[in-house]
């Protein structure tokens, strides 16, 4: 039984249908790996065993009267910022120590409307602020991968590294995440997995825990191009309880696949090529040019001038959002309430003693950046710089290109505890410099993997998106996906 943790979605979900397996037999496999495997990848917070049975059990019953959703028995895990009812939801933080939401998120409502089954509740960054997924109240995740030789333990990326985590793992199938300045495609590229961040409006955020509003953007993370486009179908949908929710239909990605890329035109910013990048990144860069060049597609150097603008302006963006939106965490009507002398003095001790260091330093920054005499001077210019990336993104766009191609980060997974990343936090930001600039325009960008480092690590490559034109982006990325091959971990866990 435990093969059947290796089936992409698209396989299980055919045998599923030609009743070949059940859902009961493929969600109690990928339960007794999480059992035997999580003590050491950590990927989850929470496992929801009896809950999962019984979604499996209701799957089985549709499926034999030929009444199964697109999703149907299908396991997944869902990140621990998606509020899910009567379930574990801390977005990994002691200040939300106990709390489980009376509400599903309307993300996860339309995995479950589609026949989706949930394994559990995936560890992440606190409040998805982070690049390594370190900086969890849980512990850190654990990289599936290891470089060739060697025993040490790698970061998964973050803040969705343990959606990445447990897909490479094969402690789901796929899984839901998160990206507000790269959060699912850098721990895709880090793990060899497929992560796609929407166009900002393609999926609700509704009930999804806010980090940065304007920038935060629910998508999946999946073993390959298929099972990342069939998730997104059902992720995505218009939402009257999410004003930025966009009201237009929502395409059958998974029909874009294998189509013709001849006539198409893909863009080579040259600002991508930033000072220091490690050499195999240049090269992996160059292979997905030719790629899509014998594939039919006509290669334009463009220019984003603005880009090295994008990563200063986002972290006043982000965490001015992030200061306002985490104002709510107060010790008052739920979650971890330290006491104090007043009430000023417990809001305080439970801030102090709920937050982590990293999302303390956020909410500093951007109380910092939102205040009197400062808030001209840093935020509204920051979001000046945020209009004009957005303005070379459409000059491209206006000129004929379809799409963007560039790295997906700017090297491969590094050490977990690395004492040189977690010493410098502008190192460990700079983690997001090929990112960012698609959250600040509020476009779709997806990772692919496309080669392994000398050491045998993944890498990724990046394709970025009109608005709204994810089909290119999967149709793009699977013609890549075609010519890299498929990347696993050697099972050492």
């Amino acid at each position: 039984m435990s093969d059947l943790t290796r089936l992409t979605i698209s396989d299980a979900r055919a045998k599923l249908r030609a009743r070949d397996i059940t859902a009961a037999e493929l969600t109690d496999s990928y339960l007794a790996a999480i059992d035997a495997a999580n003590g050491r990848l950590n990927a989850y917070v929470a496992v929801t065993h009896d809950k999962a049975r019984k979604m499996a059990a209701a799957s089985d019953a549709r499926l034999a009267k030929g009444q199964g959703g697109a999703l149907e028995g299908i396991p997944l895990g869902i990140k621990d910022l998606f509020g899910t009812e009567d379930v574990h939801t801390q977005a990994a933080s002691r200040i939300l120590d106990g709390f489980k939401p009376r509400y599903e998120s309307t993300v996860t409502a339309n995995l479950w409307a589609d026949g989706a089954v949930m394994l559990g509740k995936l560890n992440m960054d606190e409040f998805a602020m982070g690049s390594s997924n370190e900086s969890s109240c849980y512990g850190p995740v654990v990289n599936p991968w290891r470089a060739g030789g060697s025993n040490k333990d790698l970061v998964p990326g973050g803040s969705s590294g343990g959606s990445a985590a447990a897909v490479a793992g094969w402690l789901c199938a796929g899984a839901t995440a998160t990206d507000t300045g790269g959060s699912i495609r850098q721990p895709a590229a880090f793990t060899g997995t497929v992560g796609i961040k929407p166009t900002y409006g393609r999926v609700s955020r509704w009930g999804v825990v806010a980090f940065a509003s304007s920038l935060d953007q629910a998508g999946p993370i999946a073993r390959d191009v298929r099972d990342a486009a069939i998730l997104l179908k059902s992720m995505a949908s218009v939402d009257a309880k999410d004003s930025t929710s966009v009201d237009r239909p929502v395409p059958d990605y998974e029909a874009s696949l294998g189509q013709s890329l001849k006539g198409m035109k893909i863009g080579i910013p040259r600002e991508y090529r930033v000072d220091g990048m490690p050499d195999e990144i240049e090269a992996l860069w160059k292979q997905g040019v030719e790629w899509l060049r014998d594939a039919g597609a006509e290669i334009v150097d463009i220019s984003l001038p603005h880009t090295k603008y994008a990563l200063p302006a986002y972290y006043i963006v982000a965490p001015a959002e992030a200061s306002s939106n985490l104002a709510r965490y107060d010790g008052v009507r739920y979650g971890l309430r330290v006491p104090g002398k007043d009430i000023v003095d417990m809001y305080e001790q439970t801030r102090a003693a709920g937050f982590g260091r990293e999302v303390k330093r956020r909410i500093m920054i951007g109380t910092y950046v939102l205040s009197a005499g400062y808030y001209d001077a840093y935020y509204v210019r920051a979001q000046q710089v945020r209009t004009l990336i957005k303005k070379d993104f459409e000059d491209v766009y206006a000129a004929g290109v379809d799409a963007i191609l560039t790295p997906a980060t700017p090297s491969a997974a590094f050490g977990l505890a690395d004492e040189e990343m977690n010493a410098d936090p502008v190192k460990m930001y700079l983690n997001d410099i090929f990112t960012v600039t698609v959250n600040m325009a509020g476009l779709p960008g997806i990772a692919v993997p496309a080669g392994l480092s000398a050491s045998g690590l993944p890498l990724g490559l990046q394709l970025i998106g009109r608005p709204f034109d994810e089909e290119t982006l999967f149709r793009t990325a699977h013609v890549i996906e075609r010519a890299a091959g498929r990347f696993e971990p050697s099972k050492w866990w």
